[in-house]
């Protein structure tokens, strides 16, 4: 969208929110970038230049307006909603992989060199990979510097600077203020949200509208014992992340998600952080979307009662493949009783910070599972043969790396290998794609709930006619799926009390 000047222009003079993270406004006078809707006086338009990325501002020698602060807006909604080698690059970068593997393991996860992996980048992004990672670095360090009390050398290392004189460097040059000067700014702020010892407390934004009903409500009524649940108006869960592990609670607020963080790594932070946003959608555009479903008069209804609805994902998706297998043809609360007894069977146990907590486990990791006799399998879940051939060939294929499953994947390629494995038909197959991979395009015709909204809303029923139809709703298919799953009486859409 930074191609075309006279839009840009426009969004900025009507401080429209909508286009945080879709591109932002250097203002060549003051070396300051702003975010669109910066509540600042609009430059005149001749100082005004438009840019792709925070990274690709700091890259040019601008620093983040003290107002607004660019550093935080949600973002670019064009890294979920596509599958080509920038959009994935992008979703590692995000997930930490160029602070755990450099450049060269980011490229070597895509295919590329080095050498043309900076080269698309640059071309689109306006900034290489290393740019971009120092931006999410810097983020990462006003976090912490602004919601924690850790010494600022803890910070540098925990945000992946090498050295504490890097990390003050970087911070001076992006924000055009010391660390402790932006530690002093925060409490100036006033209070924030009440720090928990050993917690670290932040902000999520999101894009408005938002309907949490479905979102926070499917998570909820899935949730396995132990490593997920409701309580006290959040849905908790165990994450599992490279570093150790961490329990994140997620709160629905109307203009943010809260969300409370307790890492065993501090340098795990931004990975958790990334996951976050990425399981509760929090990067989409619902006004792209719902303007292409209000197109079909029969669906316009539903999108206008409840607009902003998003696609519930996971944290995992190894995690979420072997939780799709249990779930075949049986019911919301049968497959909470397999996830369970797994859970339980072979979790890894961990402590909840909470002492009035639920949480005790990490989902096994397919690794484990791979590793497990058949058999001892078998004893801990009460599974047809059939699913259990098809549950120890999953594993197997997720352990050996034959079936890679990621933020990075290919989708089509993900469908195809997910296509071959015994036992894994459409419906699997595609559920998987649509919270595992992140597709927005995803489609389940054959779902017994999506076939009955059909019916009732008048849309035709059967999978092969309900997929012709869909094709006006492409590409936000998988958010279609959400507003006719939310025409049925069921936990999934209700938001927990």
């Amino acid at each position: 969208m930074h191609t075309d000047t006279e839009r840009c222009v426009r969004a900025v003079r009507s401080k429209d929110a909508r286009f945080d993270g879709w591109f932002f406004t250097a203002v060549r006078t003051t070396g300051i970038y702003c975010r669109p809707s910066c509540p600042a006086v609009p430059p005149k338009v001749e100082n005004m230049t438009f840019l792709p990325s925070a990274a690709a501002c700091q890259q040019s020698g601008y620093r983040a307006c003290k107002r607004c602060r660019p550093d935080t807006s949600p973002g670019s909604p064009e890294w979920n909603a596509r599958a080509d080698t920038v959009a994935r690059a992008m979703r590692l970068i995000q997930d930490g992989v160029v602070d755990r593997e450099g450049v060269p393991g980011l490229a070597a996860k895509l295919g590329y060199s080095s050498r043309q992996l900076e080269r698309q980048l640059l071309a689109e992004l306006g900034a290489g990979p290393l740019a971009l990672a120092r931006a999410q670095r810097a983020q990462t360090a006003r976090l912490l510097i602004e919601t924690s009390a850790l010494p600022m050398g803890d910070i540098a290392f925990a945000s992946g600077f090498s050295s504490i004189r890097t990390f003050n460097d970087t911070v001076r040059e992006v924000f055009a203020l010391a660390p402790s000067e932006l530690r002093v700014r925060a409490a100036g702020r006033g209070p924030g949200t009440a720090q928990v010892p050993g917690t670290i407390s932040l902000r999520l934004p999101f894009r408005a509208p938002l309907t949490p009903d479905n979102l926070f409500g499917h998570l909820a009524a899935t949730a396995v014992p132990g490593v997920e649940e409701w309580r006290a108006g959040s849905y908790r869960r165990t994450l599992r992340l490279p570093y150790g592990t961490g329990v994140v609670a997620l709160t629905p607020q109307p203009d943010h998600i809260g969300c409370r963080l307790a890492l065993t790594d501090l340098r795990d932070l931004t990975i958790a952080i990334s996951r976050c946003r990425r399981l509760l959608d929090l990067d989409a555009d619902p006004e792209a979307v719902d303007e292409q479903l209000r197109a079909d008069p029969l669906l316009a209804p539903l999108v206008d009662k409840a607009p902003g609805r998003r696609v519930p994902r996971t944290v995992d998706a190894e995690e979420f493949a072997v939780r799709a297998v249990l779930g075949q043809q049986v019911s919301t609360a049968a497959a909470r009783t397999h996830a369970a007894r797994l859970v339980a069977a072979h979790g890894e146990p961990v402590t909840d910070p909470d002492p009035e907590g639920g949480l005790t486990h990490l989902f096994p990791s397919s690794r484990a599972l791979a590793g497990l006799d058949p058999e001892s399998l078998a004893q801990s879940l009460a599974l047809p043969r059939s699913r259990r051939d098809t549950l120890t060939t999953l594993v197997a294929a997720l352990a050996d790396g034959s079936l890679p499953l990621g933020i990075d994947s290919d989708w089509e390629a993900a469908r195809a290998r997910l296509g071959a494995l015994p036992g894994f038909g459409p419906w699997t197959t595609e559920i998987i794609a649509m919270r595992a991979l992140g597709d927005p395009d995803a489609f389940i015709p054959a779902d017994l709930g999506i076939r009955r909204a059909a019916k009732g809303l008048g849309l035709p029923s059967t999978p092969a006619a309900l997929t012709a139809r869909a094709a006006h709703w492409r590409p936000w298919r998988a958010y279609a799926v959400q507003y006719l799953w939310a025409t049925e009486d069921h936990a999934i859409n209700v938001l927990p009390a």
